[in-house]
């Protein structure tokens, strides 16, 4: 079957999900700076838990660029990624409202590992419908930038038990490596 509308729903579901987040900014009762300070946890948790989704939405896109079909079990792995990020807003709440506490700061960890292991599951199943010699598996390859995001994640998560600052660290680490988009793609399909 056609991509279509995996791809539409996929934008959908993090179009819904990022409006999610933004509802969590509530706005001061009073109009001057000092209103503003409280704030400061839970837009800072909200920056970088946009920037995540965005990173998620742009590789999202890209990997789909390289496909020309799906199947069940790719249907199913989208679902089980769009899942994941889906709670991203939950995390990202209490981490804000809980001005970054310890356990909120590693269930945020979990959720990211998560996240990275259901793109990765993704992957698979894209390449496996598609070949091991098709141009989206040439251009993942071995996916170090994967494996390395998932080792972090995992490294960050009983860090942010010792010192929640900790976790935050390697979730901003892995976010910066990830922010430049992922060329392999572009550059595979590019005539």
């Amino acid at each position: 079957m056609g991509k279509g509308r995996l791809e539409a729903f996929s934008d959908g579901v993090i179009a819904i999900i990022i409006t999610i987040m933004v509802l969590e900014l509530k706005v001061p009762h009073v109009a001057d700076w000092a209103a503003l300070q409280p704030l400061i946890p839970v837009f800072l948790s909200y920056l970088l838990s946009f920037i995540y989704v965005g990173i998620y939405w742009n590789n999202h896109h890209h990997m789909l660029h390289a496909v020309t079909r799906v199947d069940g079990r790719i249907l199913w792995a989208n679902l089980h990624l769009l899942f994941w990020l889906s709670l991203i807003p939950f995390v990202t709440g209490w981490v804000g409202e809980n001005h970054v506490a310890s356990v909120p700061v590693a269930l945020y960890g979990v959720v990211l590992l998560m996240c990275g292991l259901a793109y990765k599951l993704l992957a698979l199943a894209l390449v496996a419908h598609h070949g091991k010699d098709s141009s989206l598996a040439l251009a993942l390859g071995k996916d170090r930038k994967g494996l390395v995001s998932v080792a972090a994640y995992a490294l960050a998560i009983p860090l942010s038990m010792l010192h929640a600052w900790i976790g935050v660290a390697f979730y901003v680490g892995v976010a910066v490596l990830w922010f430049i988009p992922d060329r392999r793609i572009e550059s595979r399909l590019a005539p």
